[in-house]
């Protein structure tokens, strides 16, 4: 009687020990059976395009010299590179790329934080404010693109009638096309339809903040400045670096608001990577040299975004 109990109990715990390895295998297996659909159009979407791209960016491949697309040989593989680093036009571009987000990341960041830093001191209406202050994110980026095109208009726009109006100006002045007035017009634009994005994240960020260390440095005499400069500034530092990087990277897919306002002309003056990049592939059917040129803002978009997020994980505050 005591061997078939013994003999039972351990078939029993055999049996236990089965279903559990059973159970774990299906819950370790379950989460990825789950985000399989998505992973696939992942990787149909992005990751297969990006690939493509590459190696699209190492041969010829030209819409209408059939004979030499796709051609992948060790001799010409770079060929794509060296006429980048050979042509003007590209390195125009990228300087401008450059200034347009140094600019606009820079300064939509101040009006944002100053915005922001005026919100959380409001005591009433915040949320009409707050609600008024995202009109500019319902708007397309090409109807934003008409709107400032419009307004700095050499003969119907906005800006030249209310400047000679107020007789600031004698004559129309076409704003589009002089340098540097037509990369000034598309900063306005681009900072006008990014600011409210970046002060939502930096409102949301001052208003989570712990009031006691603001309320400790107040008692110790600390100034409002000194408030701001030594608790705000380091305590939104998390909050800037990732509102940072989603603005840098939403800014530097700004072509539709370029395509609209000046198409970067006249004469390359407001051309971009990828309004460059646009021209050569849809304009010129040139798809290995636009791929390269792609690759090359791919690689650049790559270190900005590590950087920002190495500086992120660096200015993380434990309260």
């Amino acid at each position: 009687m005591i061997t078939t109990s013994a003999k039972q109990g351990v078939d029993s715990g055999a049996d236990a020990a089965v279903s559990s390895k059973r159970r774990s295998d299906n819950t370790t297996w379950f989460p990825f059976i789950l985000i399989a659909p998505s992973l696939i159009v992942i990787a149909i979407v992005v990751i297969y395009p990006v690939i493509y791209s590459v190696y699209v960016s190492f041969t010829p491949f030209h819409l209408l010299r059939p004979e030499q697309t796709f051609v992948f040989t060790s001799e010409t593989m770079w060929n794509n590179y060296i006429k980048l680093w050979n042509d003007d036009v590209f390195w125009k571009s990228l300087r401008n790329t450059v200034i347009f987000l140094t600019v606009t990341v820079n300064f939509s960041y101040f009006v944002a934080l100053a915005l922001s830093q005026l919100l959380a001191r409001v005591s009433r209406g915040q949320s009409v404010m707050r609600t008024l202050l995202m009109i500019p994110m319902m708007f397309a980026p090409v109807l934003v693109g008409f709107q400032f095109a419009w307004f700095f208009n050499a003969t119907v726009g906005l800006v030249n009638n209310a400047l000679m109006s107020f007789g600031w100006m004698s004559e129309p002045k076409a704003w589009l096309v002089d340098q540097p007035t037509g990369m000034i017009a598309i900063m306005m634009a681009t900072i006008w339809m990014n600011v409210p994005m970046l002060t939502i994240i930096l409102l949301a960020g001052t208003l989570s903040l712990p009031q006691e260390t603001f309320e400790a440095a107040k008692v110790d005499g600390a100034s409002a400045w000194q408030r701001f400069k030594h608790i705000t500034l380091p305590l939104l530092a998390p909050f800037t670096l990732i509102a940072l990087t989603v603005l840098s990277l939403d800014i530097a897919r700004a072509y539709d608001i370029v395509r609209i306002m000046t198409g970067g002309g006249p004469a390359h003056r407001t051309e971009m990577i990828w309004t460059y990049t646009g021209r050569l592939a849809i304009r010129n059917s040139q798809f290995g040299l636009a791929s390269a040129m792609s690759m090359v803002g791919v690689v650049l978009g790559v270190f900005f975004t590590l950087y920002l997020f190495r500086q992120l994980i660096k200015s993380r505050v434990i309260y």
